[in-house]
């Protein structure tokens, strides 16, 4: 059983990746927050108003569980799946774990480019600006992927097939 998960903080790539990496490896591939959205039939930003974070947070603990069990995936995982101790575990056992990262400023502009942020996300902070929060949450987060990943590919400045050729060749396993 290989599930290859890509974890990083929202707008790092990890969506965007995952279907060229998948096709590139004859894996299949999963949004984690889009399988989250099916199951609970509204969007994150929803879940959130409705049922509060900690009830998203359960949930995605779920997906992630049911979506670690398959073989031959790549999981986009949500940014934040990985502060679960047990999903973070579990995501190390399952395969490697490729870390997209990026800059503060690159978060930023790629967030604030993605339309469906705004209406399927949300913040996840107090804080005053979308900057303050990213670079809120990459400080506690960042810890967190540098201590539960396989291969850590830097995304600020490269094309998505790049990063897919970075990712594979730190593979060392063939499809």
């Amino acid at each position: 059983m290989t599930v290859i998960t890509l974890i990083g903080y929202r707008g790092s790539g990890k969506s965007s990746v995952a279907a060229p990496l998948a096709e590139r490896l004859s894996f299949s591939w999963i949004d984690a927050d889009d399988e989250i959205e099916r199951a609970a039939g509204k969007s994150i930003s929803q879940i959130f108003a409705d049922e509060g974070e900690t009830h998203f947070r359960q949930l995605e603990r779920t997906v992630m569980q049911s979506l670690l069990r398959r073989d031959k995936l790549i999981i986009a995982a949500g940014g934040g799946a990985i502060l679960n101790t047990e999903t973070r575990q579990e995501v190390q056992d399952a395969g490697p774990v490729v870390w997209l990262k990026a800059d503060v400023n690159v978060l930023e502009q790629r967030v604030s480019l993605d339309v469906s942020t705004t209406t399927r996300r949300p913040a996840l902070t107090s804080s005053a600006s979308q900057r303050e929060e990213i670079q809120k949450l990459l400080d506690q987060r960042e810890p967190i992927y540098q201590a539960c990943t396989s291969i850590t590919v830097d995304t600020d400045s490269k094309t998505i097939l790049q990063i897919v050729d970075e990712i594979t060749d730190a593979l060392d396993f063939t499809p």
